[in-house]
């Protein structure tokens, strides 16, 4: 698939590591404060920063991945937050992951779901096309659950083709899933996990952490340079 790979602008924090565009413009979390920012997708010339609309705290600890669905923000914890800030006590515990469905307006916890398989995680995506699920991924087995939402049960399974998983973009014949250290962001079966579709990240651009859709394009962040990078379909 061609694509072009071009720099938008630096998140309002130092360290986004999920995004989600939704109605309201474009969330970013960050994952030392694990604090989210709703921010403008546009950049200032002079700064290459985003207008700030608002932003909320979390309870979510060491956050690596966002959704957006049900009303709800959906916050990956990768485990406690003591690498980067003072431990608090609602982090993940050492070893685990778990998913928190978040209040966008006041970032009060609504909810608190552990990682399928256990261990931590990388990446969440709302399923619009078949709501109330969630696809989690676990670093665990190095795979992706799709969980229904209401007894946070396992309905199925794909495979991640590579190390590393992390943002997740569902769409109507596949999941896109963004694989950090080779570069890669690769279009999943729904049915097997069979690669459909792949788009290389060169070592010139930025590394590919969260992802989101953003019309017929991608958005993603990175969180070692802080910027966020649209990639074109052409």
């Amino acid at each position: 698939m061609p694509t072009k790979i071009e720099k938008m602008f630096r998140a309002p924090y130092s360290v986004p590591n999920g995004l989600q565009v939704t109605d309201d413009n474009l969330w970013i979390v960050d994952q030392i404060t694990d604090r989210v920012a709703l921010v403008e997708i546009t950049a200032d010339s002079d700064y290459t920063v985003p207008k700030l609309i608002r932003d909320i705290p979390s309870e979510s600890s060491n956050t690596s991945g966002m959704a957006s669905g049900e009303g709800a923000l959906w916050l990956a914890a990768n485990g406690p937050g003591e690498r980067w800030r003072p431990v608090r006590d609602t982090d993940a515990k050492p070893g685990t992951g778990e998913i928190f469905k978040v209040d966008p307006a006041t970032g009060k916890t609504l909810g608190r779901y552990p990682i399928p398989d256990g261990g931590g995680t990388h990446g969440v995506e709302y399923d619009t096309y078949d709501e109330g699920h969630l696809w989690v991924q676990t670093l665990k087995n190095q795979v992706t659950h799709k969980v229904r939402i209401s007894d946070w049960s396992v309905q199925k399974t794909l495979p991640l083709p590579y190390g590393r998983g992390h943002g997740m973009v569902r769409v109507e014949d596949g999941l896109w899933v963004t694989h950090t250290s080779d570069r890669v962001i690769v279009k999943l079966a729904l049915e097997d996990g069979t690669i459909l579709d792949s788009i290389e990240v060169p070592e010139n651009c930025p590394e590919p952490h969260g992802l989101s859709i953003y019309g017929p394009d991608f958005l993603y962040c990175d969180a070692a340079s802080g910027w966020i990078s649209k990639i074109t379909r052409e």
